[in-house]
């Protein structure tokens, strides 16, 4: 028996689990971009031509859509684009910080240290190269984009998020790779308005780092011990693209 269809085989006895949401031309997408820009399954080639029966379709979508990777040129002037990333990157150890229950209490809650420290010392610590996601449950929401901003009556956002605090922790003492969570945006909102701006999404781009936007199913994965993959179409020059992702989990 070969080796790696052995593997296969073994892998195949875990939980697999789609971290994705699915996509149609009712999706939400950030506010910021054109209307317009989503037309998915456009159908170009019907049934019935006499060249070749078969269906044609064309997809047309922003980089930042739906559940999506975004590589450091889309917030880093002359960053790294997606031709830079090979399939050897895009396969992780998973790790996931669990603070659904502090959001449920607050709704602008962001991640602590701490948060990540009390996480290592009940699963050790966070391996290098890892993907670290946020669970929030926030990604219950989808498909609703009221929803999922969480709009006070002045069109205000009210979501939780990532610290600055705690993705440096991650990636400059824990030396991950990746970070992922369930929300449009990487910071909490609050941080976000305080600042003036995504202070922490822009932090981990202009690290050079990759994330993840608009994740789900992460109540579905261990906390520790899972491998993440990252799939997006293999298109040169690209800022962001909306990615299959998914997670095999004890």
């Amino acid at each position: 028996m070969y080796e790696l269809w052995t593997a296969l085989e073994q892998a195949r006895e875990y939980k697999w689990v789609e971290l994705s949401h699915p996509l149609d031309n009712d999706s939400p997408y950030w506010s910021g971009i054109p209307d317009g820009s989503v037309e998915l399954s456009k159908m170009v080639y019907d049934w019935g031509n006499p060249m070749l029966d078969c269906l044609i379709q064309t997809f047309k979508f922003p980089g930042q859509f739906g559940t999506h990777i975004d590589f450091p040129g889309h917030f880093l002037k002359g960053g790294l684009l997606s031709e830079a990333y090979g399939a050897r990157q895009l396969v992780y150890p998973l790790c996931v910080v669990d603070v659904s229950e502090k959001v449920k209490e607050d709704v602008h809650y962001a991640v602590t240290v701490q948060d990540i420290l009390d996480y290592e010392a009940k699963y050790g610590p966070i391996p290098d190269g890892a993907f670290v996601a946020l669970r929030t449950d926030w990604g219950k929401r989808w498909p609703s984009m009221d929803a999922l901003s969480n709009f006070d009556n002045q069109g205000g956002e009210h979501t939780p998020g990532w610290s600055m605090e705690a993705l440096k922790y991650i990636y400059e003492i824990r030396s991950a790779a990746a970070n992922g969570h369930e929300t449009i945006d990487t910071d909490a909102s609050q941080l976000a308005a305080e600042a003036g701006d995504l202070a922490c999404e822009r932090y981990v781009l202009s690290s050079g780092k990759l994330q993840v936007e608009l994740l789900c199913n992460l109540d579905q994965v261990a906390p520790a011990g899972a491998v993440i993959l990252v799939s997006y179409p293999n298109i040169k020059g690209a800022t962001g693209l909306p990615a299959r992702v998914w997670a095999v989990t004890p």
